[in-house]
């Protein structure tokens, strides 16, 4: 099958949300609690509207014109989230000295594994370097971590980030120079 990249828009963003649902929902089953999941859905998954408006977001599309797959890297210090993340750093980063963020990847479960990530995160690597980062920052869920791991990135300590009714879900942060 073949796919295509584009930068997302903000009419796709209804589309973007029941994606990321679904994704997590399927394919982070295994390593997350169908109550964690939910919660996460609150604010630590979802759609962040800057990418979109920066144009650092992306979807991938089937040849028959459905989003299968979405994720971006971002220039503003927020590391991870929705819009509806309350701790949320909309400043910009400076490439000198910060790294870039790489942010809220999600594949539709029935395209996992044929590359669609490495293909999203290729090309947020590539638009980064050229935005003159050369480090790259990202927190990772359990499922992603096994992807960003193969492409180069290293993990520190895993941490537990607190949710809504007292759950909480393991994040791995991680990075990678170029």
């Amino acid at each position: 099958m073949d796919y295509r990249l584009r930068p997302a828009t903000l009419a796709d963003e209804p589309i973007l949300r029941d994606l990321i649902a679904r994704s997590i929902r399927e394919l982070g089953a295994d390593d997350y609690t169908p109550a964690q999941i939910e919660a996460a859905l609150l604010g630590a998954f979802g759609v962040d509207t800057a990418l979109i408006r920066d144009q650092t977001y992306f979807v991938i599309e089937s040849e028959a014109g459905e989003i299968v797959g979405c994720g971006g890297w971002s220039k503003r210090k927020t590391l991870f989230g929705s819009d509806t993340r309350e701790s949320r750093d909309d400043s910009y980063l400076d490439p000198a000295v910060d790294a870039a963020r790489v942010r809220a990847f999600f594949i539709d479960s029935r395209h996992a594994r044929r590359g669609l990530g490495r293909m999203l995160l290729d090309r947020c690597e590539t638009e980064a370097a050229h935005a003159g980062f050369t480090e790259f920052a990202l927190m990772a869920t359990l499922p992603g971590k096994r992807l960003y791991e193969v492409c180069g990135y290293v993990g520190d300590q895993p941490l537990e980030h607190p949710l809504p009714g007292g759950l909480s879900i393991t994040f791995v942060p991680m990075t990678k120079r170029r």
